[in-house]
């Protein structure tokens, strides 16, 4: 049955690709699926040499599965995973027929899969993979997912069918992760997280998800913060908090900005330190060349200009691009914000009313808004206080410039800034897709012959 199936769906994938239609990373592992429910596990049992390693979380996927590929790569491992983005059920199928030959042999050491929050339950009842990074969990396309609580539950029993051939490592610094991890005794757990000197908030954000007690439902403290409910924790009712943390941060440095990113790092250096028996040192001089994943503080050069992507796709993740704008050095920041309500990105957008976007009146000297909900965006800004001081134009909404049209919004924003200084672009995912698009298609080529 897999010969066929695979013969079917890597002429499909050519196909969509040899047809510019698409890049044949989701139909072929749809199809595959729809023929056999079971497709995922048979490859999976076809290749019992494959060690399998699976990231989840709401952010910091993407980058932390490709700061993983970097390292095992430099130490020799033959590595393959769904590094496109396609974290759904149909995606790591597509990732697995694409690398596979017609008798569904996968010629590689180990494989990296992202999946979504929601996929996680899916796949673990497929096959249980050698390592699981539990990032983090955050309010997220409340319309499909509901809130936090609702994927911790499922998170639970899924992980609950595990045994001590998963090795665990959860974010320690998180209450809801730590909770689960903390309530798997029979397995191999390890929590990564920061120590308190790095943390430098003390009131908890209002867009904190996780505030109350997971064992006894008081309220939690903290003595600091990370950002949103990531932090050193305490419940005064039951003495819940986190231990057993492992900080890899400051041995090894992470390549990129912001401190989501230093816990993105460190849950990478402790899988692979624990999984595969990787030194800290060599971790720490493999990094120190990685480059930024597409859309997360990917920077493209575009007539004089640096333009920075930094997908920002829910309050946690926009929040966390807001405060990386504080550590580039340039005075001058122009910014153009982009939010689109298709279906990667949730058709619910009232979430930008938890974004700080008060902090942006300090950082940001010009704005432009475009995509599919600019005026929601806008009038947002508006009540965030960017029409202070400032007068409107014809495409003007109180000192905000609002462009629906994106390309236009892009040569807008790139006109309002200086030759040398940067342009952050802050986008939803679909967005995100579009304005790469944009910059790096044949348009972008012209323009920089």
């Amino acid at each position: 049955m897999i010969v066929p199936i695979l013969a079917l769906t890597k002429t499909i994938a050519f196909l969509i690709r040899a047809g510019r239609i698409g890049h044949g990373f989701t139909w072929p592992g749809e199809i595959a699926l729809r023929l056999s429910g079971s497709f995922i596990r048979t490859m999976i049992q076809k290749n019992p040499g494959l060690l399998t390693v699976v990231i989840v979380g709401t952010n910091g996927k993407t980058t932390s599965a490709k700061i993983t590929r970097h390292i095992l790569s430099k130490n020799g491992y033959r590595v393959i995973g769904n590094e496109t983005g396609a974290n759904l059920m149909n995606g790591v199928a597509s990732c697995l027929i694409g690398n596979a030959n017609l008798y569904g042999k996968i010629v590689a050491d180990v494989a990296i899969l992202e999946v979504d929050e929601n996929v996680l339950p899916l796949l673990l009842s497929e096959f249980h993979p050698n390592a699981i990074m539990v990032l983090n969990l955050f309010r997220d396309q409340l319309d499909r997912y509901g809130e936090v609580n609702t994927i911790a539950l499922k998170w639970q029993e899924a992980l609950a069918t595990l045994t001590k051939k998963t090795a665990l490592i959860m974010n320690g610094n998180d209450p809801q992760i730590f909770y689960l991890g903390k309530s798997l005794p029979n397995l191999s757990v390890s929590f990564f997280g920061l120590k308190k000197k790095a943390m430098k908030k003390r009131a908890v954000p209002h867009e904190a998800d996780s505030l109350y007690c997971p064992e006894c439902a008081e309220r939690l403290t903290y003595s600091a913060i990370a950002y949103s409910h990531i932090g050193d924790f305490l419940c005064a009712g039951c003495g819940f908090q986190p231990s057993g943390i492992v900080d890899y941060s400051e041995t090894v440095k992470s390549p990129l900005l912001g401190l989501f990113n230093r816990y993105n790092t460190n849950a990478v250096a402790l899988m692979l330190h624990i999984v595969f028996g990787i030194g800290l040192e060599k971790i720490k001089r493999d990094i120190a060349d990685f480059g930024a994943a597409f859309g997360r503080q990917e920077i493209i050069a575009y007539r004089g200009r640096k333009i920075v992507i930094q997908l920002s796709k829910n309050p946690t993740g926009f929040n966390q691009s807001v405060e990386v704008l504080e550590e580039f050095d340039n005075a001058q920041k122009g910014v153009l914000v982009l939010l689109n309500d298709r279906i990667p990105d949730g058709r619910d957008v009232s979430w930008i009313w938890d974004v700080d976007f008060e902090l942006l009146r300090d950082l940001a000297d010009r704005i432009v808004v475009s995509g599919d909900r600019a005026y929601d965006m806008a009038i947002r800004l508006r009540y965030a206080g960017h029409n202070r001081g400032r007068s409107k134009g014809k495409d003007k909404l109180d000192g905000v410039t609002v462009i629906p049209d994106l390309t236009a919004a892009i040569e807008r924003a790139v006109e309002l800034t200086p030759p040398g200084d940067f342009l952050f672009i802050l986008p939803t995912y679909s967005a995100m897709l579009e304005v790469r698009n944009i910059l790096t298609g044949d348009e972008f080529k012209q323009k920089t012959t």
